[in-house]
């Protein structure tokens, strides 16, 4: 039986609520402010949580993200209730990390099916860590390190970064490194004419931070979810005791990150050098990633490859006519793969 806390001031709706969720024959626990629901969600860590955003003491974004600095209730999905439904706060529960908004009044149906969508989800999210435990055999070798590495994700479980999200900003203090279950991540730097420039993207197994957990500085970069991603971190003092204990897994995570560097040395000879058209093409095998299909915006594709919007629209138009890729919205097909191939060389 899954277990939803509710957390909302007000009596009447409280019990509407918890008696619809009785019916649909969960287990309700409810608290009846935001000190006492964060309270009530770091003993029970219940499957869902269910709160309110206007009440007194503390509110429903204080109540996120105090949750979202514990490790223990930071992936349990969460769902804002409020009678506001300007977008702006919209907007701001998505960036706080919220999972799903209602707006009051809601109905029974609308209430079960987004508590069921969210128990969907969070399914979804064990099967990619499960995925993603196979995919690590390829990291490590077969030994106690393996082992290590896995009980850490296990015990870490995994977060979803809506798209647009920021993972870390410039400046900020790295407290460890993240591992992408699903998804893709951008890392971006500003020009001092105010553009973007694209320094790297992360995909599924691909680890973010390890060269800034290494040098022990700030992030000299952002990170941003282009896409809804399910990462999983690993605290820095777990990291560095796994490297120290284990010689193999610190190995494989030095070739880890010679190849990283290996590749952003590689992407600034042809920032210097190449054409545009090449560097469109380099860029786009690096997106697709065995894919047939991406989305992704003239604008990031442009920060990418060190252009301009303009250029990358222009170019994108000369491979369609070509027959090379088919484009539609933001949606990128690859339609001749081989020929994409030779002309980054």
């Amino acid at each position: 039986m899954s277990k939803v806390l509710v957390i909302e001031d007000n009596n009447e709706i409280r019990e509407n609520i918890v008696e619809i969720l009785e019916l649909a024959d969960y287990e309700v626990i409810v608290a009846k402010n935001g000190k006492e629901g964060v309270d009530m969600a770091t003993i029970y860590l219940p499957n869902v949580i269910l709160c309110d955003i206007m009440m007194p003491e503390l509110d429903g974004y204080g109540v996120l993200y105090l949750l979202n600095k514990n490790t223990e209730t930071t992936n349990i999905p969460f769902i804002f209730i409020t009678s506001k439904s300007e977008r702006l706060d919209l907007r701001k529960g998505m960036e706080m990390g919220a999972d799903d908004y209602l707006t009051k009044p809601f109905g029974r149906l609308e209430l079960l099916n987004a508590i069921e969508s969210r128990l969907k989800k969070k399914e979804c999210q064990h099967h990619f860590y499960s995925k993603s435990l196979e995919s690590l055999d390829k990291i490590v070798s077969k030994n106690n390190g393996l082992n290590e590495l896995k009980k850490i994700i296990a015990e870490r479980k995994t977060r979803l970064f809506k798209k647009n999200q920021v993972i870390h900003y410039e400046g900020d203090n790295a407290t460890g490194i993240y591992l992408v279950i699903s998804g893709k991540i951008k890392t971006i730097k500003m020009t001092e004419d105010g553009h973007e420039l694209m320094t790297g993207i992360y995909q599924k197994e691909d680890f973010l931070g390890i060269n800034i957990i290494l040098s022990s500085k700030p992030y000299d970069d952002t990170a941003t979810a282009m896409e809804d991603s399910y990462l999983c971190f690993f605290p820095k003092i777990q990291f560095d005791q796994m490297l120290q204990q284990y010689p193999d897994v610190a190995g494989k995570f030095i070739e880890i990150l010679s190849s990283e560097i290996r590749n952003k040395d590689a992407y600034l000879l042809q920032l210097a050098y190449q054409s545009v058209r090449k560097r469109l093409a380099e860029a786009i095998l690096r997106l697709f990633k065995n894919e047939t299909s991406i989305r992704i915006s003239r604008d990031e594709l442009a920060a990418l490859t060190g252009t301009a919007s303009e250029t990358v629209s222009r170019t994108l138009t000369e491979f369609k006519n070509e027959g090379l890729i088919k484009k539609k919205g933001s949606v990128l097909t690859i339609l001749n793969f081989d020929k994409i191939c030779k002309m980054r060389n």
